[in-house]
This record gives C-alpha cells, structure tokens and sequence, in this order.
C-alpha cells in the first residue's frame, strides 16, 4: 500500500483516531500497514428475512440472505476479517417461537460468525433451551461474566478467545447485561453474574499482559447508555472505568450509531464504542491499521444491509 493512500484511508471516514494515543503523525511515515477489518451485529431477535417494501422507515432493509452477500465481499476484499455477534440472537419472530433458535445458529454458522456473546433474550426457551441449540452454532459463545458452573451450559461457553490474522493476535472477551428483575430466575437457573467492570480489568489483564494481544475487543449486552438511570452499567461506563479495550461492540438498547463513538478510557487515551441498532438492518465495519510497530488507528461505519 503506497503510504499516500494508507493515510488517506486511515483518516478518512465516518470515524478515524489513534488508539492508545498514538499520534496520527507516527503513521505518516509508514509505507505499508496491516488492515483488520472488525463486522458485527447485535439485537437481530430473529429477524431472518428483510423487511417488507410497507414496512415503514424500516422498508426493503435487512435480511439474513443481504447480509451474507455484504458480508462475503467485505471477505473477499480483506480475508483478515472477523464477524461478531453481541446477543439477543433470539426472540421477535415467528421463526423463534417455531424454531427454538435452530435456524438463528444455522444461518450464522453459514455466514461464518466467529464468536457471539449471550444477551438476555437468549434465556427466553430458558438455559435448557439455549443449551438444546449450541449443536447448531459452528461459531464460540464468549461470556465472561455469566458463571455458568452449577448449570447446563458448564463449559460451553469461554471467558475469551483469541484469534490471529495476519501475525495480528485478536482478543475477544464477552459481558452480559444483569439479569435479576430483566429475565425470569427460573429462566437462567443459578447463573451467577459478576461486576462487569471487575470482570473487564481481570480479562484485559490477562489478554494485554499474559497473552501479548494485540487488539482487544469486548462483546457487550450491557447496553450503550441510560440518561435516566446513571446508576446503571453501560457501555460508556464501562469503557471510561477501564483500559486497554480498543473496542466495545455493544448490544441490548438497539442504539443506531451511524459511526463508533470514541471514548476515553481511565488512562485517558482513546477507544472506541459502537452499536448497530437492531433486528440485522445495520452492519458495523470497523477497520484497524497496524504499522510495523503494531501502533494502530481506525476507522469505522454502520452500513445499512
């Protein structure tokens, strides 16, 4: 990549910054950068087909099958891609109540999701009915913070995964939204929720310093923001109360966020939070450039589908 175009790319965009407080000036004297592109979805509830041409402001937007072609030309444009899924997978049409959740998998596995997190709504067939599916997902469910021990779903979910695109290594942690007064106990059984923000410090911990990753990314159905409840945990919250997460994707208040917003951390320096609405009629895009140093910047979008 010639380093004209590399920095047009990198500061061009609906969003561009330095992550870590690296200044955008270190990456003018780059010839060639790594390119990580970052997809993801949340709050889909089951929502497989576009919606109608009378379907209001949502008319002809959507659809399982214009995602997946969405999906593959970003592939084939950056094979170093990850797809990621936030939760509430399930719930909102028919297909759920007939289905219990198989063809939600199914179709996500033929779209090759990487990895998901849990949100609330996926408790809704109960824990045994979540658990009834999981042979239908060929992606990782990532919950850090539901402990899942005296339950089921012992073991089949992990508190992070790591992935590695082009000598590029990808950490993925996942938080869960509290579930006491939101889901019926006998719903989630003896799940136990853990502090997000705890959580997020001991996960960050161990994929920074412990696994040397380059990038961290938290899948989150916490919520992007409550004006009228400040005691509640969101992803705003969360992200100015730690460090060393460069990205949220966020979930469960079906936010549209036309670009990521950026945010300062506890040490100040920038990271970046998004969220893409719901029921699959957005995409989030988020790019992320390494320089040889694996000082990185990015840029990113919501794409209608």
């Amino acid at each position: 990549m010639k380093r004209r175009e590399f920095i047009q790319k990198t500061v061009s965009g609906a969003t561009a910054l330095t992550i870590g407080g690296i200044g955008l000036q270190s990456f003018a004297e780059l010839n060639s950068a790594k390119k990580i592109t970052i997809l993801h979805t949340n709050d889909v509830h089951s929502h497989i087909d576009a919606f109608g041409p009378e379907d209001g402001r949502n008319a002809n937007k959507g659809g399982v099958s214009r995602r997946a072609s969405l999906v593959e030309n970003i592939r084939k444009e950056n094979p170093n891609t990850l797809l990621l899924d936030a939760g509430d997978i399930f719930q909102g049409t028919p297909y759920f109540n007939y289905y219990g959740g198989e063809l939600e998998f199914k179709l996500m596995s033929k779209l090759k999701y990487d990895a998901a997190t849990i949100g609330n709504h996926d408790f809704d067939n109960g824990i045994d009915g979540l658990f009834a599916q999981l042979p239908h997902a060929q992606f990782e469910f990532i919950s850090s913070n539901y402990d899942f021990s005296n339950t089921i779903m012992h073991t089949h979910t992990k508190p992070y995964k790591i992935f590695k695109k082009d000598g590029i290594k990808i950490g993925v942690f996942g938080l869960g939204i509290k579930l006491t007064g939101l889901v019926d106990p006998m719903m989630y059984k003896e799940t136990n929720y853990l502090d997000p923000v705890e959580t997020s410090q001991e996960m960050t911990r161990i994929l920074k310093d412990e696994e040397q990753c380059d990038l961290i990314i938290c899948l989150s159905h916490l919520g992007y923001h409550y004006r009228n409840r400040p005691e509640k945990m969101s992803d705003l919250k969360l992200a100015s109360r730690t460090k060393d997460i460069d990205l949220i994707i966020g979930g469960h208040t079906h936010t549209f966020l036309p670009k990521p917003t950026v945010v300062k951390n506890s040490e100040n320096k920038n990271m970046l939070v998004n969220q893409v609405g719901c029921y699959g009629i957005n995409l989030g895009k988020i790019d992320f450039y390494f320089d040889t140093q694996k000082n990185k910047a990015a840029n990113g979008t919501s794409i209608i589908v």
